[in-house]
């Protein structure tokens, strides 16, 4: 009797998939679930209390096999193979795991899934589910995910190790060998830690000149064994379990990764004993989904270089921890705008002789690696002219000459303070920068009057300084225009939010300048519109 399994619109619903059932101590079914008669089209009423596999394969040695299964479970051992299936149960290939079941009466759990699923669904399914991120070895374990265990027993990807060490892959095909790196590993019916163990990720080693997977990259096609690899062997043989693959497994493909024309590295795949061998048509598939993960791979190769070189920038941009004389406490904040790691924005800390601090806050016109090559030589000039004791004004009239000499002639806004704890004064002069905000004690905020000036690059050669008290308790705010306007919000507004969110930030007992830095710099971040940056310094 064939079960009828029926979806919601009428149709037979697809007996592909999974199901898991349960045997008792002696091998007969104890559970029978729903899908195990959508997968094997047998009803409960027909399987419970039987010896299941008679009736479920036609092959004798399968059946034969199948027992022997259950004995490596019942001696508390996991086990998994591929048998055919009988034609009155749709017939075709199955990736069976026996383990064995804990508590009174023992028993086995049988998970079984259809072994070789029909080839475009395995496509669609690759191209859903690999390369949902862009972090590499996310990728590869996808890759390895989705093959296993229906189209192989096992999967691993491997990369060129120079992928990730270097600014291109570049296989070498004059030499005899191929260093590479293991990204991601599968083995059907183990544990992912039996498998790290057993296949390391992230390990390297050399593919040799007789190895498959290297005469795979370096004729950039795939090949088919029936055999393992003597040096794959000799090297698995050195860790515990690594003999079993050797003898588990009779079919091996090795499919290279190639993307725009470069060699990635190669995937490859394996079957059990007992599986069909790869033939021409498994060749195509796997051919066709290593070209989609080379795609992704290359896609999250190309990510993390351009990461690594805005990470290294960004480092060397990062002023040095700055040395904050005993009578001034600072803090300060920057989040760049998107997903850059690096833009215009600046603000350094520079100690003076006396106690004295000198504060410059800088916004280079634009975004990415050309607003922040202008900021580093502007931030660069602008510590070493404070460093030698100029006053703010003359700081920002040497900035501006030095904008104004510069390729393309950049444009950038600036602020200068120097802060003077033994007075309770501070210095400021501005080039088109926003104005200062002073919170004080109570949570008041003021705007000090303080001329605009030119932004710097356009020769104006006049500013300002204004020298103005600040009280014990007083903060100093200096920020970029991120920070208040945007295109939906105008300066004003702008203006009026942040002096209410440092009040309520600042007014809070024991609060400190950093947690209210950061609270401030999350209440008013837009849509990514600007580079922020917010700098607070107070008298103690």
């Amino acid at each position: 009797m064939r079960s009828q399994i029926t979806g919601d619109d009428g149709r037979d619903a697809d007996p592909a998939g999974v199901a898991a059932f349960t045997l008792d101590p002696s091998g007969a079914v104890a559970s029978w679930p729903v899908l195990a008669e959508q997968l094997f089209g047998r009803a409960a009423d027909e399987v419970a209390g039987r010896d299941v596999w008679p009736l479920l394969l036609a092959r004798a040695d399968h059946q034969e096999r199948m027992r022997q299964g259950l004995a490596e479970a019942a001696a508390g051992r996991a086990w998994s193979s591929v048998v055919t299936l009988a034609p009155g149960c749709g017939g075709g290939q199955l990736a069976v795991h026996c383990e064995p079941l804990a508590g009174p009466g023992g028993g086995t759990l049988v998970i079984a899934q259809r072994a070789v699923p029909p080839r475009p669904d395995l496509l669609r399914e690759a191209v859903a589910r690999v390369g949902t991120t862009l972090d590499l070895t996310r990728t590869a374990r996808e890759v390895t995910e989705v093959v296993v265990p229906g189209f192989a027993g096992a999967a691993a990807v491997f990369v060129l190790e120079r992928l990730l060490t270097a600014e291109e892959p570049i296989l070498d095909q004059a030499s005899s060998a191929a260093v590479v790196r293991r990204l991601a590993a599968r083995l059907a019916g183990q544990p992912a830690a039996v498998t790290d163990n057993l296949l390391r990720p992230g390990e390297a080693f050399l593919f040799g000149a007789e190895s498959p997977s290297y005469r795979a990259m370096t004729s950039g096609s795939p090949v088919v064994t029936g055999y393992l690899d003597r040096e794959t062997a000799d090297r698995l043989a050195r860790r515990p379990g690594g003999r079993e693959p050797d003898a588990s497994y009779t079919s091996f493909l090795s499919v290279p990764l190639i993307a725009r024309g470069v060699v990635l590295g190669c995937v490859t795949f394996a079957r059990v004993v007992g599986a069909p061998g790869f033939d021409q048509a498994d060749t195509e598939v796997a051919a066709e989904l290593a070209a989609h993960a080379a795609v992704c791979i290359d896609n999250a190769r190309l990510y993390h270089r351009e990461r690594r070189v805005a990470f290294v920038l960004q480092q060397g941009l990062v002023p040095a921890e700055p040395r904050v004389p005993e009578g001034l406490e600072v803090a300060a904040r920057y989040l760049p705008v998107g997903t850059s790691m690096v833009g215009g924005d600046w603000h350094d800390i520079v100690a003076l002789p006396g106690g004295r601090t000198a504060l410059t806050m800088g916004d280079a016109m634009g975004h990415g690696p050309e607003a922040a090559a202008v900021m580093v030589q502007l931030r660069t000039a602008a510590h070493a002219l404070a460093d030698v004791e100029l006053a703010p004004e003359e700081v920002l009239r040497r900035l501006d000459r030095m904008a104004a000499a510069m390729s393309g002639t950049p444009y950038a806004t600036c602020l200068c303070a120097v802060l003077d704890p033994a007075d309770g004064s501070c210095l400021l002069a501005r080039a088109g920068h926003p104005p200062p905000v002073l919170v004080l004690p109570d949570g008041r905020t003021e705007l000090p009057e303080l001329p605009a000036g030119l932004p710097l690059g356009l020769a104006a050669g006049s500013f300002e300084a204004v020298r103005i008290g600040l009280a014990p308790g007083t903060v100093l705010a200096l920020y970029t225009d991120g920070l208040v306007e945007s295109r939906t919000r105008p300066l004003e507004d702008g203006l009026q939010a942040l002096r209410q969110e440092l009040g309520a930030a600042l007014a809070k007992p024991g609060g400190s300048l950093d947690g209210a830095c950061e609270e401030v710099i999350q209440a008013l971040r837009q849509r990514g519109e600007d580079d922020l940056t917010l700098l607070l310094a107070r008298i103690r």
